[in-house]
């Protein structure tokens, strides 16, 4: 097997520091890192903290300005090759800080990307907002979720059971990634999918804008 070097994009929604949801992603990052090694592969780790980030996301929101912090972790996410998304749970809810990133990211930007599912609460009545909630989320931007969702209530952290879903998930990740399927849609499948007018990062130009319907939307009028 070719060595290769992989670049994973850690999203993390806690509000504290240290906090749950930052340890549980760091779990998941570390046992990729060293299942990735033992099958002869680098894996280069960033983290995207939401909390440092919630106004320049509040922003995004309210007037589709990307500031320069935001800009830079949207880039990191569409560089990477897998994606670990993190986020506490309130009111039985993935939290609105997830959510809003989420919703200002390009619809385009993770087609295709590996991507772990964790969630944290204090309490296991939210276990299944991983799969209930966010694995829907993310079907829509049509990222490939691995099938391994993990959950983390404080009774969990000392449960046996955890260590062995994280070890699951990060090797499902990993095998993701040495697939290359991401990279094989997007090589040969691209055009397939129904992009919009400047999507995928503002690189998806290939509109045809001289039609009636795009001469309306545009401000102009049908031939």
């Amino acid at each position: 097997m070719t060595n290769e070097t992989f670049r994973v994009a850690v999203v993390t929604a806690g509000t504290s520091d240290p906090s749950s949801t930052r340890l549980l992603a760091d779990r998941v990052a570390q046992r990729v890192e060293a299942i990735a090694a033992r099958h002869g592969h680098t894996v280069i780790t960033s983290v995207i903290e939401l909390r440092e980030i919630a106004t320049d996301v509040t922003t995004a929101l309210t007037s589709q300005l990307i500031t320069p912090r935001l800009q830079q972790a949207i880039d990191a996410l569409a560089a990477a090759d897998g994606v670990i998304a993190a986020t506490p749970v309130y009111k039985a809810a993935a939290s609105a800080l997830f959510t809003s990133f989420i919703h200002v990211l390009d619809n385009d930007l993770l087609i295709a990307k590996p991507v772990v599912l964790a969630a944290t609460a204090g309490t296991a009545r939210h276990a299944l907002v991983a799969d209930q909630e966010m694995r829907p989320l993310f079907a829509f931007l049509r990222a490939m979720t691995v099938p391994t969702s993990l959950f983390a209530a404080p009774e969990d952290w000392s449960d046996p059971a955890l260590a062995n879903r994280i070890d699951r998930a990060a090797v499902e990740l990993v095998l993701l990634m040495e697939s290359g399927f991401a990279r094989k849609v997007r090589d040969e499948s691209w055009d397939s999918y129904q992009h919009e007018f400047g999507s995928a990062g503002g690189t998806e130009v290939g509109i045809d804008l001289d039609t009636d319907l795009m001469r309306l939307a545009t401000g102009g009028s049908a031939a």
